[in-house]
């Protein structure tokens, strides 16, 4: 059973930046990996997908300020967090797919981490 912890979470003022680390206990190489938020009140959605081939996706919201990367040899993923706005504040969590694609569905995840806090003040 893989174990995902994330780090990196925090408090920064709009348009700041932040750097978000997703650390597995086993190896992710090959799987679809994930970054999900949830804003109080609303769904868990994805804003970032790497498959396992390497090809990335990216929610609407985020395209062009967020950047998501996997190291496999030191089994990391990262979220590069620019431009961070108001409305980026939320729980955000890392996601290990069940295969190496479509990881940006809630039902395609196989593994969650406890997540880590985002706010971002006006």
């Amino acid at each position: 059973q893989v174990q995902l912890v994330e780090s990196g979470g925090g408090s920064v003022q709009a348009g700041g930046s932040l750097r978000l680390t997703c650390t597995a206990s086993i190896y992710t190489r090959g799987y679809c990996m994930a970054w999900y938020r949830q804003a109080p009140g609303k769904e868990r959605e994805a804003v970032a997908t790497s498959s396992g081939s390497g090809r990335t996706t990216y929610s609407p919201s985020v395209q062009g300020r967020f950047t998501i990367s996997k190291d496999n040899a030191k089994n990391t993923l990262t979220l590069e967090m620019n431009s961070l706005k108001p409305e980026d504040t939320a729980m955000y969590y890392c996601a290990r797919g069940r295969s190496s694609v479509n990881c940006g569905a809630v039902t395609g995840v196989g593994a969650w981490g406890q997540g880590t806090q985002v706010t971002v003040s006006s």
